[in-house]
C-alpha cells in the first residue's frame, strides 16, 4: 500500500454526516503520534444515527472518501481499521466463575480463557442479535479475594471475573462490514468508535484516575467512561448537535444552513437576538447532559471522575460547552482540540479524532495487550 519502509495505517470513520479517511505513518519513536500523510472525506449518504440505511449510497460515500485520500497520498488503500458507532453501541457488565483445572490449584491461561468464555456465554444467553466487539475483564477474584493484575501462576480453587462487553446490533455490524468490503477495502479490525477515539485523546493518567470521553456528533452522543486504565462503560444516545441546529431553525424561523452558521457563531453581531439563541442552545444541551448525568449515576460514577469530562466531536465546537458541562455534571470539563493531539498542519476539527485514533495501530495493539495480555487473541 505504499513504500515498504514506511509503516502505514489507515482509519475509516463513517459518521452520520461525514465519512472520513486518514492515512498516517506510524512514528519510529515510541510515544509519538502517527504522522498524517493524507485525508479523504465525503458527505455520508445512506446513514442515519450512525447505522446504514442504504448500503449502496454508503459504499459510494466511502469510495469517494478513499479516492480522495489515495489522491492526496499517491497510495492505494487496500486495508484499514474501521470505527463503528451508532445508537445500538453500548456496553454491559457480566460475570463468570470456574474451578481451577490443575490439581495443584495453579491458575493457567486456560483457566482465564475458560472463565471469560463462561462470562460471555452467560451474557450472550440473554442478548439475542447482538455482536460483541470488545471483551474487557475489569477484575479477577481468586477464592473470593480480589487479584491485582494477572492471576496466572497464583494458586486457588475458584476463579471469578467481572467483564465489560462492548456490543452492537448484529445487523448494524454486518451492514458496516458489507459497506467497507463493497468499497474494495479489507478490514483489519472493527473498533468501537469511542474506544478508537480514546487512543488519540486520553492520557494514561486520565484513564487511570477516571474520566469520561464525551463525543457530541451530528446525530448521536457517545460517552466512554474510563477507570483504572480500562473502559468501564460505553453508551450512545440518540441526540446530537443537529437537534440544536433544528431548534435554532424553528426558533428563529431561518433555513437549516443559516441555523448551522448561527449555532457555530458564524453570523454578524446583532443579526439575531443573542439571548434567544442562548436559550435555544442551552435547552437542548440540558437534554444532552441530563442523559449523560443519568448514565453516570447508573454506573455509579456521577461526580466521581477526577480527570473529568473530555469533550470532542463537532458539537465540541459550541461556545462555552465546557462551562456548561462543568455546571451540569459537577466535574472538571475541557474541550479536546485537535492541535493538542494530531501530528499534522492540516486544519481539522474534533470530528476527525475517531479516524485518527484508529491510526494508533501500535497503541491499539498495546491497549489490547494491556486489557487482554493474558488472553492473546481472545478478543473478537
Amino acid at each position: 500500500m505504499g513504500a515498504a519502509t514506511k509503516k502505514i495505517v489507515v482509519g475509516i470513520d463513517i459518521g452520520s454526516q461525514m465519512t472520513r479517511v486518514i492515512v498516517a505513518e506510524e512514528s519510529a519513536k515510541l510515544g509519538l503520534p502517527p504522522k498524517i500523510l493524507g485525508i479523504g472525506y465525503s458527505e455520508s449518504a445512506g446513514m442515519h444515527h450512525g447505522y446504514v440505511i442504504s448500503p449502496r449510497e454508503a459504499s459510494d460515500s466511502v469510495i469517494q472518501a478513499i479516492r480522495m485520500a489515495e489522491k492526496s497520498t499517491g497510495m492505494e488503500i487496500k486495508r484499514a481499521y474501521v470505527a463503528l458507532g451508532g445508537i445500538s453501541l453500548t456496553s454491559e457488565i457480566a460475570g463468570g466463575a470456574v474451578g481451577i483445572t490443575r490439581a495443584d490449584g495453579e491458575v493457567t491461561d486456560e483457566d482465564i480463557k475458560n472463565v471469560l468464555t463462561i462470562a460471555e456465554e452467560t451474557f450472550g444467553g440473554t442478548k439475542k442479535n447482538r455482536r460483541v466487539l470488545h471483551t474487557i475483564p475489569l477484575k479477577f477474584r481468586l477464592d473470593g479475594a480480589e487479584v491485582m493484575g494477572n492471576p496466572v501462576g497464583m494458586k486457588g480453587a475458584r476463579l471469578e471475573t467481572r467483564v465489560v462487553f462492548v456490543t452492537v446490533q448484529e445487523h448494524h455490524f454486518n451492514d458496516l462490514v458489507s459497506v467497507i468490503t463493497d468499497s474494495g477495502v479489507d478490514i483489519i479490525d472493527v473498533v468501537a468508535a469511542p474506544i478508537a477515539e480514546s487512543l488519540a485523546t486520553l492520557s494514561k493518567k486520565q484513564r487511570m484516575v477516571g474520566c469520561g470521553l464525551l463525543n457530541i456528533g451530528s446525530e448521536t452522543v457517545s460517552l466512554a467512561v474510563f477507570d483504572n486504565d480500562l473502559p468501564v462503560s460505553v453508551e450512545t444516545f440518540s441526540i446530537g448537535s443537529n437537534d440544536i441546529t433544528n431548534d435554532i431553525a424553528l426558533g428563529l424561523r431561518i433555513s437549516l444552513d443559516e441555523a448551522e452558521r448561527v449555532k457555530t457563531g458564524n453570523f454578524e453581531a446583532g443579526q439575531y437576538p443573542k439571548k434567544k439563541i442562548e436559550e435555544i442552545v442551552d435547552a437542548r444541551l440540558t437534554d444532552i447532559f441530563e442523559l449523560v448525568q443519568s448514565h453516570l449515576k447508573t454506573i455509579k460514577r456521577d461526580g466521581l471522575l477526577p480527570a473529568g469530562i473530555i469533550i470532542t466531536g463537532g458539537g465540541g465546537m459550541l461556545t462555552h460547552i465546557d462551562e456548561f458541562s462543568k455546571a451540569a455534571l459537577k466535574l472538571p470539563s475541557a474541550v479536546m482540540h485537535v492541535d493538542q493531539v494530531m501530528n499534522t498542519r492540516r486544519d481539522l476539527d474534533p470530528s476527525w479524532l475517531v479516524a485518527y485514533g484508529l491510526c494508533f495501530k501500535q497503541a491499539f495493539k498495546e491497549t489490547k495487550k494491556g486489557i487482554m495480555k493474558i488472553l492473546r487473541e481472545f478478543l473478537p
